[in-house]
């Protein structure tokens, strides 16, 4: 056995987890992504998604994808620099810069590589990169690939990001990067705040909208638009993982800031393109999202019901106020417990423990599409009530 070898055997923590029967990753889903799915021959109730609008498997998104193959073929074998750019990539890119109100877009392969690949290349050794402590992983990673100094601010604590922006040399770019929607826990930038201070201190601000497009904002524009702030922000970025039912991302920004994106970040320059299938079918996603706003309306009036809900039950949920609800537990092995049994009385949802989150922040990711029905919704939240209640949770 060599040393990494040998270094990498002691890492067990997934094997005594699926001895004990609680091992909750790669659950294999055997049917389409709904708000039922089937697991192991079982159906259970999907509360894992963020699927927002329940758009994965609309006929319409499905069929788009199919003309696409049809047309293009499965992929581009290449990247969007040599023989991989379709005409309908450029016409995605130009409806999606309309969609968030900037100049000029440009696609990636995932949403990962989007904020690896603009975070890493926009600022250099001595400039800042200002970041949430809560930002997505992919922010991290690429700010950790950047030679600039980077400085981590309280989340949405916004005495601590003035405090960090008051470290910075004045005549210096400086980078405020947040999630507009966090991820995990729920809550919603605080946007205002920060381009106040982006303002006094001259700083530039990119936005994460991977959970906040589809869900906030007029017609589902995001974050941003929701405060009235797109002007004021420099960099939008979204993905098509969510709410647009496919895979892949992008950024928006004005064209200057595009022009040197395209020529720079290397996840894009040295990526095959996003296949023809992903784009028509994010395609046929605005054009559903954009169409029939009554999605949008349903997916808050489930929120709001829930919301309510998991706070008279008792559930410590923070500071959230949209689709994505954290249910905190608080204990790493009690965590991957309950989901388990949730899991077998039929309710799907997700476990986030350390080192993803503190081991004392460990919670379960409930979230919510607009295609869930009220008997659903009833159902796991009743299940919850039993299993939390059990285990002392809840009064």
């Amino acid at each position: 056995m060599t040393l990494l070898q040998n270094k990498l055997s002691k890492y067990d923590a997934p094997q005594k987890a699926m001895a004990a029967g609680i091992y909750p990753y790669g659950r294999r889903i055997e049917s389409d992504q709904d708000t039922e799915v089937q697991i192991s021959g079982k159906k259970v109730l999907m509360f894992g998604s963020n699927a927002y609008l329940g758009l994965l498997n609309h006929p319409k998104v499905k069929e788009a994808a199919i003309r696409a193959i049809e047309k293009y073929g499965s992929g581009c074998a290449g990247s969007r620099h040599l023989n991989g750019t379709l005409d309908i990539h450029i016409e995605l890119e130009k409806r999606l810069a309309e969609l968030v109100g900037k100049e000029e877009a440009m696609m990636y392969s995932t949403g990962f590589q989007v904020n690896l690949g603009v975070v890493s290349c926009l600022t250099g050794r001595e400039d800042y990169i200002i970041w949430d402590e809560l930002d997505h992983a992919s922010i991290i990673e690429g700010h950790r690939l950047s030679y600039s100094t980077k400085l981590k601010y309280k989340h949405n604590d916004m005495d601590s990001l003035e405090k960090q922006l008051q470290k910075c040399e004045p005549d210096r770019v400086k980078l405020i990067v947040t999630d507009g929607v966090f991820s995990m826990e729920g809550d919603v930038a605080n946007l205002p705040d920060i381009v106040a201070l982006s303002k006094k201190y001259n700083a530039s601000v990119m936005v994460d909208e991977a959970h906040g497009i589809g869900v906030l904002g007029r017609q589902g524009r995001g974050t941003c638009d929701h405060f009235g702030l797109t002007e004021d922000i420099d960099l939008i970025m979204g993905t098509f993982s969510k709410s647009l039912a496919s895979i892949g991302g992008f950024i928006a920004s004005n064209k200057e800031t595009i022009n040197f994106l395209r020529h720079h970040s290397r996840p894009y320059i040295f990526s095959a393109s996003i296949t023809p299938s992903a784009t028509a079918a994010v395609n046929a996603a605005l054009d559903i999202m954009q169409s029939e706003p009554e999605r949008i309306d349903r997916l808050w009036e489930l929120t709001h019901y829930a919301l309510a809900g998991f706070r008279d039950m008792g559930c410590e949920i923070g500071n959230t106020s949209t689709p994505i609800i954290p249910l905190f537990i608080r204990d790493n092995e009690l965590t991957f417990f309950i989901v388990r049994e949730l899991f077998d009385v039929g309710v799907f949802v997700n476990p986030v423990v350390s080192p993803a989150v503190a081991p004392a922040d460990t919670l379960i990711r409930f979230s919510l599409m607009a295609t869930h029905t009220r008997e659903q919704l009833d159902f796991a939240m009743d299940a919850i009530r039993k299993i939390f209640r059990n285990h002392g949770l809840i009064p």
